[in-house]
């Protein structure tokens, strides 16, 4: 099947007449085709094009109020409009909302009321698989539209999601399913709704196999955040790792990647981990370097047991972690800080008073020392007792860390992290075409037949060798 090319000069046109085309086929290879060149088709579009578009397409009272809305100025007489299909339709509202937003100066109100009236135009004129793409493209620039214009905790949009999603849900809306559910949980998130977004999680089902690998990252990397706010660090660890992994590793990807690593290296010094010196940058992922320092401060800090360098740090970068939105979880970092500087107090003296740790430490009192101690010999960071009538802190001899649990379950979270990447390669993996099964089906007779020909040969040359001891 040849495919339009779309030229420079009016690709806006060549895209309506290759969708116009393709809509009998109902194959989403045409529509994911023109989602991948909207970028080059938004920068080669002018006002006064996409407002012809409109004008032709739809009948005047519809077309002045997307004009109205996406402030674009039309001169001419508006005629008949022209047949539309679905396809052309959709792509018609999904041009202007992306032309709208990234002009300067936008009417964010205009622009939120512009993707409103394409989500319910849609909603109510088709019922199509092939409009799938489109959908989830047009409820993202209306929810982009609706933070810009701070009407994120609108509850008649948070109703309109869910409407929406009930919808995606009975059509087999994947694309529409999985970009409603990010969507969402960005929504709950940003308004520090996270209790609601657990319940969300839970009573929800992502389309993992069915949805595209940037939903997919988004999806773990909220889930992530969520179970890192709920204090389960070791499943947000797994989350954060997966949100990383299925990333694309693009320049246009290159944000989500920065606040991904962000959030992972928080996580894993939550864990109690320090992460490795890659994990800040390399020459490798230069674009990490500079984002990412804040962190490193921290990370320093951490590995220290330090908790002056750790407050000189936290004070510093407190703007940087703040716009991040990480800011209370590297507050909660503190509590790791006094946990290494107490391990290392341990093993650098085999006894001493609880009023030196309060002082080595920067603590309250000499009640905090020893609630600090206490706490950490009971989560097993020292081997130490208390003399509470003396005061003081007794370090027991190391003991080895083989005759532990420790390597048995470092050892299980590397089997679950290969067998989990395993498992996604494995759901990767495409159906053979019915031209090869046909190439292979004969390919597996031509073998069986070889095989028969090569036995009866060898039967043939057992009874001649037989024949040779008989006398004649």
């Amino acid at each position: 099947m040849s495919t339009a090319v779309v030229s420079p000069g009016e690709s806006a046109q060549s895209a309506v007449t290759y969708l116009s085309k393709s809509g009998t086929s109902f194959d989403s290879r045409f529509t994911l085709k023109i989602l991948r060149n909207l970028p080059t088709i938004r920068k080669q579009v002018d006002a006064t094009n996409l407002a012809t578009l409109i004008a032709e397409h739809y009948d005047e009272t519809y077309a002045k109020t997307i004009l109205d809305l996406a402030n674009l100025n039309y001169s001419g007489e508006f005629g008949q409009s022209v047949p539309i299909s679905p396809e052309v339709d959709a792509f018609l509202h999904l041009l202007v909302q992306v032309w709208a937003i990234n002009e300067d100066g936008v009417d964010t109100e205009k622009l939120m009321r512009l993707g409103q009236l394409s989500v319910k135009h849609l909603a109510d004129s088709y019922n199509r698989r092939s409009l799938d793409h489109f959908n989830s493209k047009i409820w993202f620039y209306y929810v982009r539209a609706a933070e810009l214009s701070k009407n994120l905790f609108s509850r008649e949009l948070y109703s309109e999601m869910m409407t929406a999603y009930r919808t995606a849900c009975l059509r087999h809306d994947f694309e529409t399913q999985s970009m409603l559910i990010t969507l969402l949980l960005r929504v709950l998130i940003f308004t520090n709704q996270i209790g609601t977004a657990s319940d969300l999680v839970a009573k929800t089902t992502f389309p993992e196999g069915n949805a595209s690998n940037s939903l997919a990252a988004r999806y773990h990397y909220y889930l992530s955040r969520i179970n890192a706010v709920e204090l389960d660090y070791g499943t947000a660890y797994e989350q954060i790792t997966a949100a990383i992994r299925k990333s694309p590793h693009t320049p246009a990807a290159t944000g989500f990647l920065q606040t991904a690593n962000k959030l992972s290296v928080l996580i894993e010094l939550l864990t109690g981990d320090i992460p490795a010196r890659r994990a800040f940058g390399s020459r490798e992922q230069p674009e990490l370097i500079a984002p990412l320092q804040p962190y490193f401060a921290l990370a320093k800090a951490v590995r220290a047991g330090d908790v002056n360098q750790f407050q000189n740090a936290l004070k510093t970068h407190e703007a940087a972690l703040k716009k991040d939105g990480n800011l209370a979880l590297a507050r909660r970092l503190r509590q790791n800080v006094i946990k290494t500087g107490i391990r290392v107090i341990s093993l650098t003296y085999s006894k001493i008073p609880l009023k030196d740790i309060c002082l080595k430490l920067c603590l309250d009192s000499e009640e905090s020392a020893e609630y600090m101690v206490a706490k950490a010999i009971r989560d097993g960071v020292i081997d130490a007792t208390i003399n509470h009538q003396k005061g003081y802190m007794q370090s027991l001899d190391s003991s080895n860390v083989y005759a532990s649990t420790d390597p048995q379950e470092c050892f299980d979270e590397r089997i679950k992290f290969c067998m989990s990447l395993h498992d996604d390669n494995v759901k990767s993996l495409r159906y053979l075409s019915s031209d090869l099964k046909d190439d292979l089906r004969d390919l597996q007779e031509a073998r069986e037949r070889e095989k028969e020909l090569v036995s009866e040969m060898q039967d043939t040359s057992d009874l001649d060798d037989d024949d040779m001891d008989f006398d004649f």
